[in-house]
């Protein structure tokens, strides 16, 4: 089955899931978007408020940061692929408990076997909490651990994971916002190297 046809194969499951409590509050399930042959894939939280009501990552204020980002590193939005560790917002914002991480997961492993990305960019400490221990990594605070390259294997295919700061931290203090842009500093240089 070619990428896409299976990709929207996960994205029809998300958006009926009820696995959770989490669909009780959703207004939509948020997938993921973007380029099943992506050779980057960024992983966020959860959706927000206006991922909830959009069904679309990163479409609020941290998004357009995203999307700068993306912009200065020559990237478009269509370019790579965007996804959350959880599909559905935490009422008011809360983080995800570990049972619905543990349960939403695997819509997410299943997207990144899709994907097969080069890079795999983690935004915030819930998706590296994830994404490294799942690579074979001890995690531990996003400031210590971001701007590193991690080269590992991960759900059987080779990958780079660069931990970052979640653009919404960046939107309320300055000094994540300078660490946030040299760490897609970072990618481009990554991606340059590897080409």
């Amino acid at each position: 089955m070619p990428k896409l046809d299976t990709m929207e194969a996960v994205e029809v499951e998300v958006k009926a899931c009820r696995k959770c409590e989490l669909w009780r509050s959703r207004k939509n399930a948020v997938p993921g978007e973007g380029n099943p042959d992506a050779a980057v894939m960024f992983i966020g939280e959860a959706p927000g408020y206006w991922e909830d009501v959009k069904g679309r990552p990163f479409v609020g204020a941290a998004g357009k940061l995203l999307d700068e980002m993306l912009s200065r590193v020559g990237f478009s939005r269509g370019e790579v692929y965007i996804a959350n560790v959880v599909k559905c917002r935490p009422p008011e914002n809360r983080d995800p408990l570990p049972s619905e991480i543990k349960t939403c997961t695997p819509y997410l492993d299943r997207q990144i076997r899709i994907i097969e990305p080069r890079f795999i960019v983690t935004l915030g400490r819930h998706a590296a909490s994830y994404i490294l221990p799942k690579a074979g990594f001890e995690t531990g605070s996003i400031t210590k651990i971001h701007g590193r390259v991690y080269e590992a294997n991960l759900l059987g295919f080779k990958v780079f994971i660069i931990p970052m700061h979640h653009p919404a931290a960046a939107l309320y203090n300055v000094k994540y916002r300078d660490k946030l842009d040299k760490d897609f500093e970072l990618l481009k240089l990554e991606l340059e190297k590897r080409r």
